[in-house]
């Protein structure tokens, strides 16, 4: 299998114009990313966005929630962003959460949890476990259905809804419909063979990989803990989930290893490998790839809250 066509084109442009995070100081990063975004032309029609707050021990959660024009209540989807736990933010992935919003449909809750480095592990993910908590208590006020709650998010962003799940599973509560993985980070091995194949010339890096881990959580014995790397937890009793990984992307492997992972511990699970897509590629509105993509992975949604 080789690169989709559409990525292969792009492939240069996106190597040589994204910035070498490694070399910068999260600050620095953080600008050079924001720096690079264009707002779309044109935006998917939403009944409603309306930027509001979830409220939580530790203060006011900054979300985005959309809602799509079909009457609910509607399953609810609770995001998390990628961006290395560094950067991208709502407006990053506005375009995403349209496009789910608009196609499962449902109402979708974007997140905005604290960045690293100044805000380093645990306090993304305790941001994004307690955004959920808020969710599922205000889920009806939302136009949602609060039986009907999934996590979801790309990248650092999937490690993030997966680390919500586990959490809502230690702590009694509370219950979720499904978790939504999308090329996510579970680990922080960078030997598997996903890291030695592509570990450069694919748009994201080993090298970008390993400096999102220092910024993120800098103290390597900590990094086997099951709310960093959640392919190191016990997996049973987990939601159902869909995992989404692309071949040409160093965490491919980690991903794959995950979705055996939860189907050894008895989860259901639906895995889907993109063997001609790179790290990424659901956010390139711009690609046939992604919204076949897209489309697929809300059928997949729409199966798994179905299933008895």
């Amino acid at each position: 299998m080789t690169l989709d066509p559409q990525i292969a084109a792009l492939l240069p442009a996106l190597n040589e114009g994204f910035p070498r995070v490694e070399t910068m100081t999260g600050v620095k990063a953080r600008a050079a990313i924001r720096a690079r975004y264009a707002p779309p032309a044109a935006l998917l029609p939403m009944r409603t966005v309306t930027d509001e707050t979830a409220s939580g021990p530790g203060g006011e959660i900054p979300i985005r929630v959309y809602r799509p024009d079909v009457s609910g209540p509607l399953p609810t989807v609770v995001f998390a962003h990628g961006g290395g736990f560094v950067f991208c933010d709502m407006d990053s992935h506005d375009g995403l959460c349209r496009r789910l919003a608009g196609q499962m449909p449902a109402v979708v809750v974007s997140v905005d949890y604290r960045r690293a480095p100044e805000h380093r592990w645990p306090t993304a993910a305790q941001d994004m476990f307690l955004a959920t908590c808020w969710v599922v208590r205000n889920a009806r006020a939302l136009g949602g259905d609060p039986k009907r709650v999934i996590v979801c998010g790309d990248s650092a962003g999937g490690n993030l809804a997966a680390v919500t799940a586990l959490m809502a599973r230690d702590m009694g509560g509370p219950a979720l419909a499904g978790q939504v993985l999308i090329y996510p980070v579970l680990d922080a091995d960078f030997d598997t063979p996903s890291y030695r194949e592509y570990a450069k010339g694919y748009y994201n890096t080993r090298a970008a990989m390993q400096w999102y881990w220092d910024q993120y959580l800098p103290d390597c014995a900590l990094r086997t803990h099951p709310y960093a790397a959640p392919l190191r937890a016990d997996l049973s009793g987990l939601p159902p989930a869909v995992v989404v990984t692309a071949r040409y992307d160093p965490p491919c492997s980690e991903g794959e290893a995950y979705a055996r992972a939860l189907k050894e511990a008895g989860v259901p699970v639906r895995y889907r490998r993109y063997d001609n897509a790179i790290h990424g590629f659901m956010t390139m509105s711009s690609l046939n790839l992604a919204g076949t993509a897209i489309e697929r992975l809300c059928r997949d949604v729409d199966e798994l809250l179905t299933k008895p």
